[in-house]
């Protein structure tokens, strides 16, 4: 009975991870050139770009969630074409004030505040191709070219660790000789049913 049971769990476990590669394969990032490399610091450029976005209030998992929701109902046909739009990874979300958008991310208090997250586009779109959002909530923007400092990590994306390695990747890049003014950038590329030590994360910092 042990055994049939431990193979069902391991084979429950097994069809969770391939799910979630499965997933991974299925979903396209937006293009960038990595400039420079340490370790588990990089330097990328990116290209203009264009975000659908949405900024909701309340505390950090609710505030996501709901943020989701919106962003995902956009793409999945709540717009005015009805269109379907292509899933791209990561999906991005930075903390600020309620004043100013581009406040460092300690500036509210832990656990409460405000969200911009935002969903990439597929790269074939252009701002008057995509169809209007049918929630007023959702917007559509074009980020201009950048250079971005990255952090990767792996596991959960909970607030300790986001804090954890902003701080890491702020102090990389001061002894790069680099500073920015922007909000770091919290970006997730894995659904949240992948094994934390498989999920890939990353703190953006734009110069």
């Amino acid at each position: 009975m042990v055994t049939v049971i431990a193979a069902a769990v391991l084979l429950a476990l097994a069809g969770w991870i391939g799910a979630g590669f499965v997933i991974k394969r299925g979903v396209r990032e937006p293009p960038f050139e990595v400039l420079s490399k340490d370790g588990g610091f990089e330097i990328r450029r990116y290209p203009v770009s264009i975000v659908a976005a949405t900024v909701v209030e309340g505390p950090r998992e609710l505030a996501l969630n709901e943020a989701f929701r919106r962003l995902a109902g956009y793409i999945f046909g709540g717009n005015q074409a009805r269109a379907k739009i292509a899933m791209t990874a990561p999906v991005a979300a930075q903390r600020s004030e309620k004043i100013a958008m581009t406040a460092p991310v300690g500036a509210t208090p832990v656990g409460e505040g405000r969200y911009r997250v935002t969903f990439s586009m597929p790269t074939e779109y252009r701002l008057d191709t995509l169809p209007t959002p049918n929630d007023a909530r959702v917007t559509l923007e074009e980020v201009p070219a950048r250079e971005v400092a990255v952090l990767k990590f792996a596991g959960r994306a909970n607030e300790a660790a986001v804090e954890a390695h902003t701080r890491e990747l702020v102090s990389w890049t001061q002894a790069q000789g680099r500073t920015s003014t922007h909000a770091p950038t919290l970006a997730q590329y894995d659904p949240p049913f992948v094994f934390p030590w498989l999920r890939r994360n990353e703190i953006l910092l734009p110069f």
